[in-house]
Order: structure tokens, then sequence, then C-alpha cells
């Protein structure tokens, strides 16, 4: 049987009503840009945690998971901020398959070359069909996406990329690994708590963290000085 790779990105789960912010994955963004949007938007009257929502979908999520997949307790977990450790547990494993719940594809933006950009978090999954890594990505988008599968027209043309929904994924896949990513430049830090609910409500206890650091969200106690540097940042 062929091993495969879970790879959930947590935007997967938030419903997000802005498009057009720069996501570049630094750790400005992980967490002072989040404070910046904060401040200009109260500064018009508005409020940065009403353009965001989490999708009840977290809620039954493992339990969907579990109806197609087999997943051995022992399984290795890895959680990170970057959605970039998902090309290495895959060929670190020996994986041919990633099924990748996403907002994103992650296939490369710009075609077929941009898969011969430095590794990166947007074109990873391109990266592995690219190496030869994996024989096939089978990606599961979120309801809340703004990609379309035409998008990556090009790539999707040069290798093995399904796009598929619940019903469509086949029952009895066995796991070599999970992959959880926060994906912090895109995802609220309000909802870290919620975010290590998910990953214990897995039920897996063979995790490991890697370069991941809770986020601190607390508005109420920002100082002056604090909010110039947010701003200038």
């Amino acid at each position: 049987m062929c091993k495969c790779l879970l790879s959930i990105d947590w935007d997967y789960f938030i419903c997000s009503k802005v498009k057009g912010y720069s996501y570049i994955e630094n750790s400005r963004n992980v967490l002072d840009a989040w404070y910046k949007r904060y401040f200009m938007l109260k500064r018009q009257g508005k409020a940065l945690e009403d353009l965001y929502s989490l999708s009840p979908e977290v809620g039954v999520f493992w339990e969907k998971i579990r109806q197609k997949f087999i997943i051995n307790p022992s399984v290795k977990v890895y959680i990170s901020d970057s959605h970039i450790l998902s090309y290495y547990v895959a060929r670190d494993t020996r994986c041919v398959v990633v099924y990748l719940f996403d907002a994103h594809a992650d296939l490369g933006y710009g075609g077929l070359r941009s898969l011969n950009f430095e590794l990166n978090c947007a074109n990873w999954l391109g990266k592995l069909l690219k190496d030869g890594v994996i024989q096939k990505a089978s990606i599961v988008y979120s309801p809340y996406t703004f990609e379309k599968p035409s998008d990556f027209k090009e790539i999707n043309g040069a290798y093995n990329v399904e796009y598929i929904n619940w019903e469509s994924i086949p029952q009895g896949i066995e796991l070599a690994a999970v992959h959880i990513c926060r994906s912090g430049a895109w995802t609220p830090p309000w909802y870290d708590v919620k975010f290590l609910k998910f990953v214990r409500d897995s039920g897996l206890s063979n995790l490991e963290f890697i370069d991941f650091t809770p986020r601190k969200w607390d508005t109420r106690h920002v100082s002056l000085s604090q909010q110039i540097n947010y701003m200038l940042a």
C-alpha cells in the first residue's frame, strides 16, 4: 500500500472577508501585522475580528477523517507554523501521495516556472511533484477559498493533481504521517487556543512541535509605544 501524508492547514477552517493582504511568511506577519491591522481598523471604527470566523466543521473534522483514513495511534503528527514542513515530512517518510486540506493549493503561483523558485509556503506541494518525491496530490479545498483549480491549469496538466471533496475520498487510506500547519500569517492569533484544541482533539499522542510558538493576543494592554511600533511595521 502506498504511503500517504495527511497535510492540514488551519486556514482551511478560516472564513475571511479580507482579500488582498500581502502574506509573506515572517515573524512580523505572524503577529505584528495582525496588531497593525487591528489598530488601523479601530481608527476607522471597525473591528478586525468581525472580518473572520471559524468554520463549525472544526468540531467534526477528526470524526470525518477517521471515516476515510486509517490512523495508527502511534503515527507521528507534526505541528508547525509554516506549511513548508510538509515537503520534508513527505520526503523523509517516503510518502507518494499527499492529501491536502487547505484554502490554498500551494502548487506554485505563476505556473511551472514558479517550481524553479526556492522552496516556500506557496510552492511546496508543486515542488514535491516536480522533484519526483510524490506521485499524486489530492487537494480538498476549503469552502472559503478564493482559488479555483483552473488557476493551476499548467501545473495540473504536467502532474497528477486532483481536486476532490469529502465524498470522493476513498475509504481505508492508511496514513504514514500527519502535518498540521497553523499558517500564522493567514490565520488570526485569537484563534490559537482553538487551534491547539483542534490538535488535541485529534486524539493522537505522538506529537512534535517544530518552530511553533503560541501567540499572545491582548489588545487591551498594548502601550502607545507598542502601537506606534506596530503601525511602523
